[in-house]
């Protein structure tokens, strides 16, 4: 036997060690309310529907509060600032970094195409950061955010909201789909059906633009960038590469209402060992919703964002974990439903209850942040990660605006 076999195995016998481990961990830190080691005041910027998302999320978490919100619309900010339990209305965020002395973190949940001066001034005052992804609109200003964060190494943490990577079910599943569970990738597809028009009221006409930014080619990186990046950086987390080439195509097919920008969008991403990652995104039909699968040649790992699930090809080994396994049935499949603490909800004769999780992706990345502020420890995901998958997210978008296939520079990616 070779040294590299012999490495392999004592990787496989690890890993599988870990995985149970993992797997079957015997208490439930993750369904209880998360509590930060030390007190933590945040600003947040940014108060539209992904900014009051976080402020409910935010509410749920002892030792945190949120001092203070900022937004262009004085209606938006009023509500934040009644949301947050009187925290402090600002119009623009250099007057809030200035004010509230006592806010140590921000979380900027602002336009995309706004984020690279929001995230360099907070950096600039020495703030913690959490910024939404994806991380900008342009590749020019990914670089320019990671290099400020980039500079704070040992003083501020900078955070990237890609929730994949903080997600407990994501997480178990990426430990099953690095070992011989999995084995070798085959194949990945993402898909996000939803039926919506993607566009919001405005006020009035002066605001319709701002808005509704999404629909602006200007400054929007469509469907691409808004919503498969999340998914974009899920399956190169998971395989650890990236690709070296893309592919997109796009079209309106129900929402004709003059935006510029495709409704239905698919593209492909393909790497260097002839793999290749599919997108599928659409907000004219809703069927089957959201969700990734990750082929690999002994399984199949299904991942829809609060589930997962591992489908075992019949000629897989057995790696004896499989006898903890709760399972359920799709069509003429079974599925290994993948949750955490296994062995305690199995004790408690809850195993079924674990079946998902009790909170939001959004939860999570937020726990992740406010634990690495509050301890000193690394993030879920940082800038450079962050930059790499929204550089690709981007790439996409273009690709699907050209309808063409585009190779991809590695030192593009290099953030």
């Amino acid at each position: 036997m070779s040294n590299q076999q012999t490495s392999r195995r004592e990787f496989v016998v690890q890993a599988a060690g870990a995985l149970t481990a993992v797997a079957l961990l015997p208490e439930l830190g993750w369904t209880s309310p998360f509590r930060a080691a030390e007190p933590l005041s945040i600003g947040l910027i940014g108060c539209g529907r992904q900014g009051r998302l976080i402020l409910g999320e935010l509410a749920k978490f002892e030792n945190v509060k949120v001092v203070g919100v900022c937004d262009t619309e004085p209606s938006r900010r009023e509500n934040a600032a009644k949301l947050a339990l009187g925290a402090k209305a600002f119009d623009g965020d250099a007057a809030m970094l200035d004010t509230v002395k006592e806010m140590t973190a921000v979380v900027i949940a602002t336009p995309t195409h706004m984020h690279r001066q929001i995230a360099v001034d907070a950096i600039g005052a020495g703030k913690h950061v959490y910024c939404e992804a994806p991380l900008a609109h342009t590749a020019e200003d990914c670089g320019a955010i990671a290099r400020a964060a980039a500079g704070t190494a040992g003083k501020a943490i900078f955070a990237v909201g890609l929730e994949g990577r903080s997600n407990p079910v994501y997480k178990l599943a990426r430990t099953f789909y690095r070992s011989d569970a999995v084995r070798d990738f085959v194949a990945a597809e993402m898909q996000n059906y939803q039926k919506t028009s993607w566009r919001f009221a405005a006020a009035d006409a002066a605001r319709e633009k701002a808005v509704n930014w999404r629909l602006d080619p200007e400054v929007s990186i469509g469907l691409a960038g808004e919503l498969g990046v999340q998914q974009i950086d899920v399956v190169n987390w998971y395989n650890d590469q990236l690709p070296v080439s893309v592919s997109g195509r796009g079209s309106i097919r129900r929402w004709d209402d003059g935006r510029k920008l495709p409704d239905t969008i698919q593209a492909e991403f393909a790497y260097e060992n002839k793999t290749v990652a599919s997108l599928a995104i659409s907000l004219a039909n809703s069927y089957g919703g959201r969700f990734e699968v990750l082929r690999g040649t002994n399984a199949a790992v299904k991942l829809a964002w609060t589930h997962g699930w591992m489908f075992k090809e019949a000629d897989a080994p057995t790696q004896g974990w499989e006898v903890y396994a709760n399972r359920q049935q799709f069509f003429k499949d079974e599925g290994i439903t993948l949750i955490a603490d296994a062995t305690k909800l199995a004790e408690q004769g809850k195993l079924k209850d674990g079946v998902g999780l009790p909170n939001t992706s959004l939860y999570y990345a937020l726990a992740d942040f406010v634990r690495s502020a509050t301890e000193n420890k690394q993030v879920a995901c940082d800038a450079s990660a962050g930059a790499r998958a929204t550089v690709l997210a981007i790439l996409a978008n273009q690709a699907v605006l050209k309808g063409e296939s585009m190779k991809i520079d590695a030192a593009a990616l290099k953030m």
